[in-house]
C-alpha cells in the first residue's frame, strides 16, 4: 500500500513535470513580422492578384435545386476607386467602393506592444497588400441572371449618402445592373464592433428574378503571428443551431475538394440561429446572418491562390415583376472582449462568447474568468486580483486541505520512527512495508490523503492558465514595475538586474532565458521549496531526490510562461505554506522550517571543513 500511495504521488507530479516540458518545448511562437513589408498606409493599396470567389446561389425556400455559377477571381482594390472613411470611437479605417469591401479597418483602444511609440492592431487589410484581409457582400445570380447583372467584389457602387461612416451616420451604396434591378446596401457601425449591413433589390422589369445575397470574410494567406499552439484555437469558426465547429488554419487545407467550386470546403447547413468566421488570439471577425434566418455556412480553401474563405450564403430569392426584396445581415469585426460579446450574446447571437476558446475544462474556466474580471474591476489590478483569486480558490478547497494537512504533520511526526523502520527492514521491502502498514494502522494515518489536494488542483492550474494565456483581458495587463504584461513572460532578469536597467532580458526562447531567469521564477522555486519542507520526505532514496530537485527544475521551466500564471503559482505555494504551517502547530506539531534550513547549511559548512 506505501509504494502505490508513494507511486501515485511521484506519477503525478512527473505528469505534470512532463507536460511543463512539452510548454518549453513546444511554446506559442512569436509574432515574426517583416520589418521591411510596407504599412497599408504605406502602399495605399492596390496592386493587382487574386481574391475571393463568388459562392454558388442557395437552394430556394421551396427546395428546388440550387443554381450554380462559375467562380471567377475578383480583381485587387484599385487606387484610384473612392473610398469611405470609417471613424468610431473604437474602429478606424475606410471601406472601398469597388465591391463595397469592409476592408481597412483598425482597433483605436489596441497597440501590437506596450512600447508608446507602438501602432495600433490592424485588423482588416485591402487585397495586393500584406496581410489582405476583408469582408464583402453580394448578391450570387439564379435563374435569368449572370455574374455581370448583380453586384460582386469587382462591383463600383456610388456614394448614395453619407460621406464618413460613424455610430451616428451610415452610408448607403447603389448600383444599377445592366438587368434593369436596383441594388443598395446600407452600413451601419454601432459604438463597438458590430457593422449591420442592410441589402436590398428591386425588380422593376416584367421578367421573373432569382438570385441570392451572400456574406464573404477571405484572407490570403495564413496569418504571420498565428501562434498554431494546441492550447488555442485559430483559423475558421462557426456556430450551427447550437453546434460549435472550430477549423484550425492546418486543418483548412486538408479539407475535401468541392466539386464545382475549384476549393476545398466544408459547408454547413443552418436552420435557424448561427456565425461563422475567422478567430485569432485575440481578435475576430465573425458574419451573422439575423437570428431565426436560415443559410448556408462554408469555410474554404483555395490552395492554387493560398487564400481562406468563409461564407454565409442566404436562401434563393424570387422577385416577381416590380417586387422588391431586403436582407440584413451583421459583421463583428473587432476585439474579442467578453463584455462585448456577452452583450451582444444577450442581444440575440447565439453563444457568442463561445468565440473565446474556453476549452475542455469550460465548467472552470469560464468562472475563473468572471470572478477574475470581477476581482479587476473592483481593484483595478490584474496582477492583485490573480492573488485573490487564488485566495478565494484556497478558501474553498481549505476544508479539504485541512485533512490532508493534518495527516501530513502526523507523517511529519511519524518521520523518526519511519526512519527506524527503514533501518531495521534493510533491503527487505516486503518486512519494510508491512511495518510501515503497521505504524500507519496504528497512528490512524492515511498517506494518501496528502495527494487529493495536488490532483484537484492540477485542472485548476490548467484552466487559469488557458485563461491568463487565451483571453484579451491579461493582454498587456500591468502588475507593478517592470511587470508590465502579465500575459507575457518575466521581463526581468539579472542581466538587466532584475529590471533596473533599460533593457530587456533575453528572449524566452533562447538558452540565455533558461540561465538568467527573473524575479518571479526565482520566488516561485522559493516558495516551492519551503512548503516542501513542512511535507515528509519519501523514504525511496530516489523519490527523495526528485522531490528535493522539483522546486529548481519547475522555477526555470516557468521562466517563459506568462507573469501571470507565475504571480498565481506563487501566491499559491506562499498561502499553502501558511495555512499547512498553522494548521501543523494546531495539531501539536510545531516545525522548525527556517532552523532546520540553516542547520543543513551549517551541516553542509561543517561537511565541506
Amino acid at each position: 500500500m506505501d509504494d502505490q500511495n508513494k507511486n501515485l504521488l511521484i506519477a503525478t507530479a512527473l505528469s505534470f513535470a512532463v507536460i511543463l516540458v512539452w510548454f518549453l518545448l513546444f511554446p506559442p511562437p512569436d509574432a515574426v513580422e517583416d520589418p521591411n513589408a510596407p504599412t497599408v498606409a504605406e502602399t495605399g493599396i492596390e496592386a493587382t492578384g487574386d481574391t475571393a470567389s463568388v459562392p454558388q446561389s442557395a437552394p430556394p425556400p421551396t427546395g428546388a435545386g440550387a443554381d450554380t455559377a462559375a467562380q471567377p477571381g475578383v480583381a485587387d482594390s484599385a487606387s484610384d476607386v473612392p473610398r469611405v472613411q470609417i471613424d468610431t470611437p473604437r474602429l478606424v479605417g475606410s471601406l472601398s467602393l469597388l465591391g463595397g469591401r469592409i476592408d481597412d479597418l483598425s482597433l483605436k483602444d489596441y497597440t501590437e506592444t506596450i512600447e508608446d511609440d507602438s501602432e495600433i492592431v490592424h485588423l482588416f487589410n485591402p487585397a495586393g497588400g500584406p496581410s489582405a484581409y476583408y469582408a464583402l457582400y453580394g448578391w450570387a445570380p439564379g435563374a435569368g441572371l449572370t455574374l455581370d447583372d448583380v453586384p460582386g467584389p469587382n462591383t463600383e457602387w456610388q456614394l448614395a449618402s453619407g460621406d464618413t461612416l460613424t455610430v451616428d451616420n451610415p452610408v448607403t451604396l447603389t448600383w444599377y445592373s445592366p438587368a434593369g434591378l436596383t441594388f443598395r446596401r446600407e452600413i451601419a457601425v454601432d459604438q463597438d464592433y458590430l457593422f449591420t449591413v442592410t441589402q436590398s433589390v428591386e425588380n422593376p422589369t416584367d421578367g421573373t428574378r432569382r438570385l441570392a445575397p451572400y456574406g464573404i470574410l477571405a484572407r490570403h494567406g495564413e496569418p504571420v503571428n498565428a501562434k498554431n499552439f494546441f492550447i488555442l484555437h485559430e483559423g475558421a469558426i462557426a456556430m450551427t443551431d447550437g453546434e460549435l465547429t472550430e477549423i484550425d488554419w492546418g486543418d483548412m487545407t486538408d479539407l475535401p475538394p468541392a466539386p464545382g467550386l475549384g476549393a476545398q470546403a466544408e459547408t454547413f447547413p443552418v436552420t435557424e440561429n448561427g456565425w461563422i468566421g475567422f478567430t485569432d488570439h485575440y481578435w475576430m471577425a465573425t458574419l451573422v446572418p439575423s437570428p431565426g434566418t436560415g443559410f448556408r455556412a462554408s469555410a474554404k480553401y483555395d490552395a492554387g491562390r493560398d487564400i481562406y474563405q468563409t461564407e454565409a450564403v442566404l436562401p434563393t430569392v424570387e422577385l416577381a415583376p416590380g417586387a422588391g426584396t431586403t436582407v440584413t445581415t451583421q459583421l463583428f469585426a473587432g476585439a474579442k472582449e467578453w463584455e462585448a460579446i456577452r452583450e451582444y450574446q444577450e442581444n440575440g447571437i447565439e453563444r457568442f462568447l463561445d468565440s473565446i476558446d474556453w476549452g475542455w475544462f469550460f465548467f472552470l474556466t469560464k468562472p475563473i474568468f468572471w470572478v477574475l474580471h470581477e476581482l479587476n474591476l473592483v481593484i483595478g489590478n490584474m496582477g492583485v486580483a490573480i492573488i485573490t483569486l487564488t485566495l478565494l480558490i484556497k478558501a474553498l478547497l481549505l476544508p479539504l486541505a485541512y485533512k490532508s494537512y493534518v495527516s501530513m504533520a502526523k507523517m511529519k511526526e511519524l518521520q523518526p520512527e519511519m526512519e527506524k523502520i527503514k533501518e531495521r527492514a534493510g533491503d527487505d521491502r516486503q518486512k519494510l512495508q508491512q511495518e510501515m502498514m503497521s505504524l500507519y494502522k496504528k497512528e490512524k494515518v492515511n498517506p494518501a490523503s496528502g495527494c487529493l489536494p495536488i490532483l484537484l488542483q492540477i485542472p485548476i492550474f490548467f484552466s487559469l492558465y488557458k485563461v491568463i494565456f487565451v483571453t484579451l483581458e491579461l493582454r498587456h495587463a500591468p502588475f507593478f514595475g517592470p511587470f508590465q504584461d502579465l500575459s507575457a513572460p518575466d521581463p526581468t532578469s539579472i542581466f538587466n538586474l532584475f529590471g533596473l536597467l533599460p533593457w530587456g532580458a533575453p528572449d524566452p526562447q533562447s538558452i540565455m532565458a533558461l540561465i538568467f531567469i527573473g524575479i518571479l521564477p526565482l520566488l516561485l522555486g522559493i516558495s516551492m521549496w519551503l512548503q516542501q519542507k513542512l511535507n515528509p520526505a519519501p523514504t525511496d532514496p530516489t523519490q527523495a531526490m526528485i522531490f528535493a530537485w522539483m522546486p529548481w527544475v519547475f522555477m526555470f521551466m516557468l521562466g517563459g510562461f506568462a507573469s501571470g500564471l507565475v504571480v498565481y503559482w506563487i501566491a499559491n505555494n506562499t498561502i499553502t505554506f501558511t495555512q499547512q504551517y498553522a494548521i501543523m502547530r494546531s495539531q501539536g506539531y510545531k516545525p522548525d522550517v527556517f532552523g532546520n534550513i540553516l542547520s543543513s547549511f551549517r551541516k553542509k559548512g561543517s561537511d565541506k571543513t
